[in-house]
């Protein structure tokens, strides 16, 4: 398709766009709404997801500066880490991931063995580990002391920065998603998506404001409260600005992020699992715990308040996840066999 937004920076491309947007008439039906999916867990690459458009730029930018070795940290089940494995075999690099204990209390073997992790092992990912999950100034000042070990070894290491004050080169991936949006729902209301690091939440909305729609962009709290998040989206847009050298076009007003699902990171609690169960069992939509989950029960919540309205025109993202969902088997079986007792 055309894309619209003139974008001059390195990129590698790997997604396989533009995604499919499928209906929902079961769940439309439900709630009274015109319900889509966007379904970006369908990028490509390693099981696919939003990760796959925001590396694009990462990796153009690391081998336009000649990098043999890219590194990232992440949680356990990053889907995020899988992603940037997979990319990295696939543009000839090492890679090195450093796994940051975010979830307390998860020893199952699945989780610790299954899933990403596992992907990661087939992906022929050197791991490290880091021991507090809620320490981003530590994890990111360990990562960087890794890549400079590589250094000293003669690699060219490339870090991908996930902390808020990092450039948001991620972000920009997501300016094509909304190009893409635009030409399959433009009668949308709403969109709405998990919002984690914050670049996939700002890449879209910044998009659609560029592009001249003013449709609600709501981001769907999976690890922060809402007026943490709301910081780490404005600063993301701020970067987009920067990089693109443009005034941005996002307000203050338009950054929407609501934390009425957040519970705790990483945990499969009972509202994600009843949201997993219905997406499955209504129209065959698979979810992860983690992060569409949440924002899948976020939408519920928002249908049920009245937010989305009846009638409305609402496109979840689907950002991917598949493979954490593996690493909740027990969880996920347990909550089943409740259900149906």
């Amino acid at each position: 398709m055309q894309e619209t937004i003139p974008i001059s920076l390195p990129r590698y491309r790997l997604a396989l766009t533009p995604t499919p947007v499928e209906p929902l008439p079961n769940l439309s039906s439900t709630f009274g709404v015109d319900l889509s999916v966007k379904r970006d867990d369908l990028t490509g690459l390693a099981f696919g997801g939003n990760k796959i458009r925001q590396l694009e730029y990462y990796f153009g930018e690391a081998k336009t500066q000649g990098a043999t070795l890219v590194l990232i940290t992440g949680a356990v089940q990053s889907n995020y880490v899988r992603a940037t494995a997979a990319v990295a075999a696939r543009a000839g690099m090492r890679f090195h991931a450093q796994l940051e204990e975010r979830v307390q209390g998860m020893e199952t073997e699945s989780y610790r063995k299954s899933g990403n992790i596992l992907l990661n092992l087939l992906y022929d990912a050197k791991i490290s580990h880091y021991p507090d999950g809620d320490d981003e100034a530590g994890a990111d000042a360990a990562l960087r002391d890794i890549a400079a070990d590589y250094r000293r070894q003669g690699e060219t290491p490339y870090i991908i920065p996930l902390t808020p004050d990092s450039p948001s080169l991620g972000s920009v991936g997501y300016l094509h998603a909304a190009e893409e949006l635009l030409s399959q729902c433009p009668s949308a209301d709403h969109f709405v998506l998990a919002s984690g690091s914050g670049q996939t939440q700002a890449g879209l909305l910044f998009g659609l404001r560029m592009l001249g729609s003013d449709a609600r962009v709501t981001g769907i709290c999976v690890r922060r409260a809402a007026n943490e998040q709301r910081k780490r989206v404005a600063s993301h847009c701020r970067g987009l600005a920067e990089i693109l050298r443009v005034e941005s076009p996002v307000s203050s007003a338009d950054i929407v992020v609501d934390d009425i699902a957040l519970g705790s990171y990483g945990r499969a609690e009972a509202h994600v699992l009843n949201a997993i169960e219905l997406a499955a069992r209504s129209d065959g939509l698979i979810l992860d715990p983690v992060y569409t989950g949440k924002a899948f029960a976020g939408l519920l919540a928002l249908l049920g308040d009245g937010t989305v309205a009846r009638g409305d025109n609402v496109v979840f993202i689907h950002t991917g996840g598949t493979p954490a969902l593996f690493a909740y088997g027990p969880e996920i079986l347990k909550h089943l066999q409740h259900e149906h007792q």
